[in-house]
């Protein structure tokens, strides 16, 4: 596996592109927005696209997506949960910052269940709190954990938002990431890098 970040967007979302490096197969993970140079290098290395997953539904996550499907038409993931903040945009907060951004094509996944893509066997995992239907997406076989907003270096999401919860996104991190391997990497939405054994003992949220 090879991930690469590119921190994209008025917010710098960190979007995830995350190859199979045997089948140059390869996943793209919370587009904020559209950028050509993404889409260059997709092409330019040969690689093909066979899913864009949504961690969330915010804006900063989620308004690129219309532009990469017009280059690459590829089944979107989000939990199913989402569906209403996906499809307004004042819950999504993209009426804030212009006209507004919707998208109601999405496949909707449930909590544990395993999607197949780019040869990787994918785990969702339903953490709630940052939003109603935000959700994490797990790769056992490679012990990466893309958290989206739920969790970061030291720190967890925003909770003051529409349909968040603060004692949900806790519940959450508690009950259904630190169970997970000590040596399990962490692919923030925001930020840097962290591992699951790191926030255990560092994270001041928990």
């Amino acid at each position: 596996m090879k991930i690469e970040k590119f921190a994209i967007g008025i917010i710098g979302t960190n979007c995830y592109l995350v190859q199979n490096e045997d089948t140059k197969e390869c996943i793209l993970i919370d587009p904020a927005v559209l950028r050509a140079e993404i889409v260059s290098h997709i092409k330019n290395q040969g690689l093909k696209l066979t899913a864009i997953l949504l961690t969330h539904g915010h804006f900063d996550h989620i308004m690129g997506v219309d532009g990469f499907l017009k280059e690459f038409p590829v089944p979107v993931y989000a939990h199913e949960k989402e569906e209403a903040l996906l499809n307004d945009a004042s819950l999504n907060s993209s009426a804030t910052y212009g006209p507004g951004y919707t998208f109601s094509d999405a496949v909707y996944v449930k909590d544990k269940e395993k999607l197949k893509a780019a040869g990787f066997d994918i785990e969702v995992i339903y953490t709630p709190g940052h939003t109603i239907g935000g959700c994490c997406y797990y790769i056992p076989a490679e012990g990466v954990l893309f958290s989206g907003d739920t969790l970061f270096c030291s720190s967890i999401g925003r909770s003051d938002f529409p349909t968040g919860s603060a004692g949900q996104l806790i519940r959450s991190i508690q009950e259904r990431l630190m169970c997970l391997p000590d040596e399990t990497k962490v692919y923030p939405g925001h930020m840097d890098e962290t591992t699951i054994a790191f926030e255990k003992k560092n994270n001041p949220f928990l």
